[in-house]
């Protein structure tokens, strides 16, 4: 597998994200290892907390959340998913599948995460993270969802998603940080910007954030809508606490949330909130609230 790494120099202008990269090697059952990045905050004896980003963006999303879970005790943990951010890019579409995303995925936790972790997911970071807590309830004490889900493709996607996914096939030049700025309400400065540009020097490099949309499974014939309809089952026998905090602003995942809550157990007897004024990327809008709310969420309702 021909992969490309991101020169250093080209994260040496972010000023808001003084996060040191740590890097492990992931492989599949096909594949040679390939470099996976991700950035620790607060004290590793703490409980983790697994922040797991979606598309196009990076672990620099979390950057308004993790310093404010940090100060509270928790060890936080960032992953950049294999294509993005820091790690490995494999230049051709067809090195991306969504069941090489979860191998990945599940060899850098079970390298890195330590006892049993509290995961927030957002965008892919849940089409991912959900698949981690079905085949590994074990290991995780909660859950914190916004905007995401799990689908099968045995429901048909809404029009926005479809707009979005034709979208990102026929754009001559993938727009990271337009995408970022179209999908949030607030203003995003230049520097903002910048950042979620900074893991793409050019078009070779975004193989996977282009390939994503089409890995959703929109069909009941997606070669992993069986593999999620596997995961829904054990999800649905997850009784750990579970909590949704979708925004107000994302015609992507509207209503997902109800979904969520009427399927998984865990669901019942949490406060779920819905976040005011934010888009898809609820963490460029309300980043300071999420990470509130997510405290508020494990010391209230987590064993420790």
């Amino acid at each position: 597998m021909q992969v490309l790494k991101t020169p250093p120099s080209a994260f040496s202008a972010i000023k808001d994200f003084p996060y040191s990269p740590h890097y492990v090697q992931v492989t599949d059952t096909v594949s040679s290892e390939i470099s996976m990045a991700y950035y620790q905050a607060g004290p590793k004896n703490g409980h983790t907390v697994l922040l797991v980003h979606g598309e196009p963006t990076w672990a620099y999303l979390y950057r308004k959340m993790i310093p404010i879970l940090a100060q509270a005790g928790f060890n936080v943990l960032a992953p950049d998913l294999i294509g993005f951010g820091r790690s490995d890019k494999p230049i051709r579409h067809d090195d991306y599948t969504y069941a090489r995303h979860v191998i990945w995925l599940k060899e850098w936790f079970n390298q890195v995460v330590n006892g049993s972790a509290t995961l927030f997911c957002q965008d892919w970071g849940g089409l991912l993270g959900l698949r981690l807590v079905a085949d590994m309830p074990e290991r995780f004490s909660g859950v914190m969802a916004s905007n995401t889900g799990l689908p099968t493709g045995d429901i048909q996607p809404n029009e926005a998603f479809v707009k979005w996914r034709r979208f990102s096939q026929d754009v001559t030049e993938f727009p990271a940080s337009g995408i970022v700025k179209g999908a949030t309400v607030s203003e995003l400065s230049k520097a903002t910007l910048n950042a979620y540009d900074a893991p793409f020097p050019d078009e070779r490099y975004k193989a996977g954030a282009r390939v994503f949309p089409l890995l959703v499974p929109a069909s009941p014939d997606n070669p992993e809508s069986q593999s999620n309809r596997e995961a829904w089952k054990r999800l649905k026998l997850f009784k750990k606490p579970f909590m949704t905090a979708f925004s107000d602003s994302d015609p992507v995942t509207a209503n997902g949330d109800k979904l969520l809550q009427s399927l998984i157990p865990g669901c019942d007897g949490i406060k779920h909130t819905t976040i005011k004024r934010a888009g898809h990327f609820v963490q460029e809008d309300k980043g300071e609230e999420l990470a509130h709310l997510l405290i508020q969420f494990i010391k209230t309702t987590h064993k420790l």
